[in-house]
């Protein structure tokens, strides 16, 4: 008897605290992340679904949800973000408000639930390679790739991979679904049918109260300022432009007496190119290191070493392939190799036309000289603070006050004149004729003095 009754009390306190909690449970509404999916599927996307994955994970929220529609875009960028969703043990749900095409349908796999409005759509999701407005198929080793990336996620989160490989590669068939030639894309009541899609709704809060989240308390995300950022700058056709204002900078530069606007303008360019692609991943130390030993090379070339040989070689092939790396980031395949190859190139042939009318006009203005030449010129030290007629030039001779290396200083008709040579190195002292003016490059060749039995030249 004696036991019953010390028993009874802690039944009561237990059955107290029971109840107390159910009550504080019941009163905790649900919390829901909501993240936007649209536009491009880009490699800046990927840091911010982390982002929000994180949050909502310390945060104990309920589910995440991503409210996707797009096109598609870059896979690298699509298998980041599955991977993020893959691994995190927030509940996950795709909210397909109108399309999830191609690396879109990836995403959407790769989530524990899929609720689509009316109407929508899911799939085409074969890779293509882009050549400027113009896309090409990819080959076959690439699309064995992404079709087993798309059935493993598939079945990852326990859904059909058979479904999803035929998204990807028409050699896929599926009686009675789809037939072989032919990609896989379904609509809202097709995805139902088949058991892709767990649900349909046109809003939000009905596609949580489907999958039994009521009265949610939810909390949109929005990009912040440093993930637009660097969207901006990992976007193909801002990236190519930062790429050719980089090589356009430093061809005006090297081909230029003295350090400039056109030199700074292309370093920051090249600055932030590889910032924003080291954000995202694309570029590492190696490719920082191997663009700074292009740039280092092509200095040696143009300032120290006479003519042009294995350093500018070296130069120029070191910095190209640092800009290729971080354009595609490891792993990368024959076709993205070959898309940011032809990006590359077409970028470098704008570059080069656009430094040759720069040099030939630009010196003409009184704005250009004033962009390229920085130095503070002092008549005092026998400058002159006119402005030196080159095409007057032509023809005269004079004595270098410098090394050409091949660039330097002369002294022709008393005034001290930034030349260059033609690619030979000429000691300080030596006897020079202009040959020809290229814009604002006074070049000069080597020529030998002759004596006569007097002594007089």
């Amino acid at each position: 008897m004696s036991r019953i009754r010390l028993l009874i009390p802690i039944l009561l306190l237990l059955v107290l605290a029971a109840g107390h909690l159910s009550a504080w449970s019941s009163a905790r509404q649900p919390l829901v992340y909501v993240a936007q999916v649209d536009g491009t599927i880009d490699l800046g996307l990927a840091p911010y679904i982390e982002r929000v994955l994180s949050e909502a994970q310390n945060n104990q929220a309920t589910a995440v949800v991503l409210q996707i529609n797009t096109f598609g875009g870059r896979v690298d960028a699509a298998v980041q973000i599955r991977d993020a969703l893959i691994k995190s043990p927030v509940n996950s749900i795709a909210f397909i408000d109108s399309r999830a095409i191609s690396a879109g349908a990836l995403i959407s796999l790769a989530t524990n639930a899929i609720v689509m409005t009316p109407g929508a759509t899911i799939g085409a999701a074969t890779p293509v390679q882009s050549s400027g407005t113009q896309t090409q198929p990819v080959s076959e080793k690439t699309v064995s790739y992404v079709r087993k990336e798309f059935g493993a996620t598939a079945e990852a989160r326990d859904r059909d991979p058979l479904i999803a490989q035929a998204m990807v590669d028409s050699d896929v068939e599926i009686p009675g679904l789809i037939e072989k030639g032919k990609l896989l894309t379904l609509t809202t009541r097709e995805a139902l049918e088949v058991g892709l899609a767990d649900a349909q709704a046109s809003t939000l809060t009905e596609a949580l109260d489907e999958l039994g989240i009521r009265n949610a308390d939810i909390v949109q995300t929005q990009t912040n300022w440093a993930e637009e950022v660097v969207r901006f700058l990992t976007d193909p056709v801002v990236s190519s432009l930062l790429v050719t204002v980089a090589m356009l900078g430093i061809i005006v530069e090297i081909r230029t007496p003295g350090f400039g606007v056109p030199g700074a303008l292309g370093l920051s360019a090249l600055g932030l190119f590889m910032w924003g692609h080291w954000l995202v991943s694309l570029a590492g130390w190696e490719e920082l290191l191997l663009a700074a030993a292009g740039i280092l090379l092509l200095l040696v070339e143009a300032f120290v070493l006479p003519g042009f040989g294995i350093a500018g070689i070296l130069g120029i092939l070191a910095f190209l392939a640092a800009i290729m790396l971080s354009t595609v980031g490891d792993g990368a395949s024959f076709e993205a190799l070959l898309s940011a190859a032809t990006r590359l190139g077409i970028s470098m042939v704008v570059a080069i036309l656009a430094s040759l009318l720069l040099i030939r006009l630009l010196p003409r203005t009184r704005f250009g000289r004033h962009l390229i030449l920085q130095t503070e010129l002092e008549a005092g030290s026998g400058f002159t603070s006119e402005p030196v007629r080159e095409h007057e030039l032509v023809g005269q001779t004079g004595i270098t006050t410098t090394t050409l290396r091949p660039a330097g200083i002369a002294s022709i008709q008393g005034q001290r004149i930034d030349v260059v040579s033609d690619g030979e190195y000429i000691e300080a002292g030596s006897a020079v004729r202009v040959d020809h003016v290229d814009g604002n490059r006074v070049v000069v060749r080597r020529i030998t003095v002759v004596q006569s039995p007097t002594g007089e030249a």
